[in-house]
């Protein structure tokens, strides 16, 4: 009798599993196919049994399989928790943020692939297209998220170092290697970057940081300093974080050795650098020509100069002027 239990288990899950991964409405599944497969797999059904088996999926453990009449009768999957539409919003934005590795990338794509219909998945790693985002090697992004948002939940203080590049596009530790503490109040997404945003206690004000910029970040025993009652994440952002909109352009632009830093959080890690002096190197990068494009350069009190294209500089000029 347990044999008997344990071979009927383990039919009606191999029944479940071949009509989730092999089957959809456009391909469906015989009796035979079934049965085959069944055999196959060492278990032995007749018609009749696999009929009381899809009947039990269908009405004791409410699965959408669907059974299509006929001489023979043919079964499919029928709806899956995201449709195809949904599953390609999903894929293109995975592929498209600079924050998920290349690496992980592919293993997020291939596992929302699974989620659809058979016929569907090659089709939707087919689809994938360069989208010209910069990727990021940042794996361990995801457990550092981790650690904040428990630092969060259980109003815990984080600490951390913080690196920057400089003009060779090494890593060095920001203030010579300067401990931070801050007391985490939320995460929150700009331009494909996540940023902490919390109390600094050396600064006694709200302070954000980019999180894959942290270095060897964990949660303390000590509290948390309380939220004030009056801070909103949305006022916070729209002061902080800037939009670019406007016409996309190569533009080439000279920067002081020490703003590496800034063209690569804002450009990434492969851009192309060129020495110009030795304090000065140019890039040539892709923007939007717009008035925040040219608020960014002027931040930097000609640390950023626009070299090329000549309307470009004299956008800036046409700005600087008024």
């Amino acid at each position: 009798m347990a044999m008997a239990a344990a071979n009927t288990r383990k039919r009606i899950l191999l029944i479940l599993r071949l009509l989730y991964e092999k089957s959809d409405e456009e391909n469906q599944l015989t009796t035979g196919e079934i049965m085959a497969y069944l055999k196959k797999n060492g278990l032995a059904a007749d018609r009749k049994t696999l009929r009381e088996d899809i009947t039990f999926l269908t009405d004791e453990m409410k699965y959408d399989i669907i059974t299509v009449k006929g001489s023979p009768n043919r079964y499919f999957w029928g709806e899956r928790i995201f449709e195809m539409p949904e599953l390609k919003l999903l894929i293109d934005a995975v592929e498209s943020a600079h924050f998920i590795s290349d690496k992980k990338s592919k293993i997020m794509i291939e596992k929302l692939a699974a989620l659809g219909a058979a016929g569907q998945r090659k089709q939707l790693i087919k689809d994938i297209g360069y989208t010209g985002k910069v990727k990021y090697d940042t794996d361990g992004l995801y457990y550092i998220i981790d650690m904040i948002e428990s630092a969060i939940d259980e109003k815990k203080k984080i600490q951390f170092q913080y690196y920057e590049y400089n003009e060779k596009k090494e890593k060095i530790l920001r203030n010579n290697g300067e401990i931070y503490t801050i007391s985490p109040y939320t995460l929150c997404r700009n331009e494909d970057n996540f940023y902490m945003v919390g109390y600094s206690d050396k600064r006694q004000t709200v302070v954000s940081f980019r999180v894959d910029r942290l270095y060897h970040p964990e949660m303390t025993g000590e509290k948390a300093v309380k939220k004030p009652d009056d801070f909103d994440i949305a006022d916070y952002g729209k002061k902080i974080f800037g939009m670019f909109s406007g016409q996309e352009r190569t533009v080439e632009l000279e920067c002081n050795n020490e703003l590496m830093k800034y063209i690569m959080d804002r450009f990434g890690m492969n851009v192309c650098v060129r020495e110009k002096t030795t304090n000065t190197f140019s890039v040539k990068v892709r923007v939007e020509l717009s008035p925040t494009f040219y608020a960014w350069v002027f931040q930097f009190g000609g640390g950023i100069r626009i070299l090329r294209p000549k309307d470009a500089v004299e956008g800036y000029e046409k700005l600087k002027k008024a």
